[in-house]
């Protein structure tokens, strides 16, 4: 039986098995933080107009740095670059450690977002290093491993808050996912391997020559994708706009609005992070079994039922229930749209295609400010943006607006998914 299993589980060796523990311990700590970012925020001074500026703010730099990561991740390697981006990460979690007020905050997340040009060459690199028969389930497998570590870590950071107070709490919090970035650059540099041969050139690098080339020359890439890789990279696109308007407030909401404390909000995301770590590995399969694009319609159909539902939550058990939709929609559409993207787009171009349209998923409905996941292209960045801006006034103006945001986008969402999806015949 072991043997059985071990045969099962091979594609998690090598790369796939660095990625995964940096992932882990990634996670665990990210997790801590995100889901009381906006509290952070309103501790410091900030106001829910304020919480809307400071994520706007964060995928700025994504204009600038993502045509250059997707040119560097398909000219010169992917190790260094993520390496590089954990070390400098951990150096920007300083700014929030010592903040004295939100405008700290808000330079934090501008810097913090030149980070994402690590997004690239992950996504390129996680993708060669699955076999496509196994791209489902291994994401899957990545993604349970994570979330089965980390699915404490909210309700540890609820913990930590009402013993030292919000600031206090947030402070320590930040600290400790600066060291874990300090530790994951240092094994991604060690271990992880290069996954394609760069050729060396004396051609010299020029930051405008990558910028002028990759716009010019995004006409032309997207014009040559297959219909159905458009579609996927729009429905991700939505989930992050959808995740900029309304993911800084689900916390706000909650402990204002319901009633909720803290902890009963870290504890909800504990029972969604089990519910949703034991189904993702099966919804992997699932997506290997029977198509990526069916899962994917499965996972968007129940998001449009299950992110509006928070207008109509009034106690505990109603936000619980809530979240564990939440939580099945995710299970299914992470697996099934980061596999469909893999096989949709060819490994020579998936470093551009992915940093211009992302990896192809996006965290169903995000609780820890901005956009939600790490896997968005810079073409979604000034939507994602105006989304971060408009959904701190229309939290402002009436604090159901977000939620009648995410059922529009949702629809939307649905509609791509049934006209214009499709599985390839052939993965590549």
């Amino acid at each position: 039986m072991m043997e059985s299993l071990r045969r099962r589980l091979e594609f998690m060796s090598g790369n796939m098995r660095i990625l995964t523990v940096t992932q882990i311990l990634g996670m665990f700590f990210r997790r801590m933080v995100l889901p009381y970012v906006s509290l952070f925020i309103l501790a410091v001074g900030g106001e829910p107009a304020q919480v809307g500026i400071i994520n706007s703010l964060r995928p700025l730099a994504g204009l600038l740095i993502f045509p250059i990561s997707g040119y560097l991740t398909d000219r010169t390697g992917r190790v260094k670059l993520i390496a590089l981006a954990n070390y400098l990460t951990a150096m920007t979690m300083l700014l929030y450690v010592f903040a004295p007020s939100w405008e700290w905050i808000a330079l934090g997340a501008l810097l913090q977002g030149f980070m994402v040009f690590q997004f690239p060459p992950m996504s390129a690199i996680l993708a060669d290093s699955l076999d496509p028969k196994n791209r489902g389930v291994g994401i899957a497998t990545m993604n349970t491993l994570a979330n089965g570590v980390s699915m404490f870590s909210p309700y540890i950071a609820g913990v930590v808050l009402v013993l030292f107070g919000d600031s206090s709490g947030m402070r320590i919090l930040y600290g400790l996912l600066a060291l874990s970035s300090i530790v994951n650059a240092t094994l991604i540099l060690r271990y992880l391997k290069e996954t394609v041969e760069i050729e060396k050139t004396d051609e010299k690098f020029n930051a405008f020559t990558v910028l002028r080339e990759a716009y010019a020359g995004i006409p032309e890439l997207l014009g040559n994708l297959p219909r159905s890789v458009k579609a996927l990279g729009l429905v991700a696109g939505l989930g992050f706009v959808a995740n900029g308007i309304a993911s800084p407030f689900w916390v706000v909401y909650v402990t204002y609005e319901v009633g909720l404390t803290n902890i009963d909000w870290g504890l909800i995301l504990l029972f969604e992070s089990i519910f949703k770590t034991v189904l993702t590995i099966p919804c992997g399969m699932l997506a290997d079994r029977y198509g990526r694009s069916r899962t994917l319609l499965a996972a968007v159909f129940l998001s449009v039922f299950s992110l509006p539902s928070l207008i109509l939550a009034r106690t505990f058990t109603h936000v619980l229930l809530v979240r564990l939709g939440v939580g099945l929609a995710g299970a299914l559409f992470f697996p099934s749209s980061s596999a469909l993207m893999a096989d949709l787009v060819p490994r020579e171009l998936r470093g551009r295609v992915m940093s211009a349209i992302g990896r192809g998923s996006v965290l169903i409905g995000a609780t820890g400010g901005g956009t939600g996941g790490p896997g968005m292209g810079y073409l979604f960045t000034i939507p994602v943006m105006a989304a971060s801006l408009l959904g701190g006034i229309l939290y402002s103006m009436n604090v159901n607006y977000p939620w009648i945001c995410l059922l529009i986008t949702s629809v939307v969402q649905l509609v791509c998914v049934l006209l214009f999806i499709r599985d390839p015949k052939k993965a590549e």
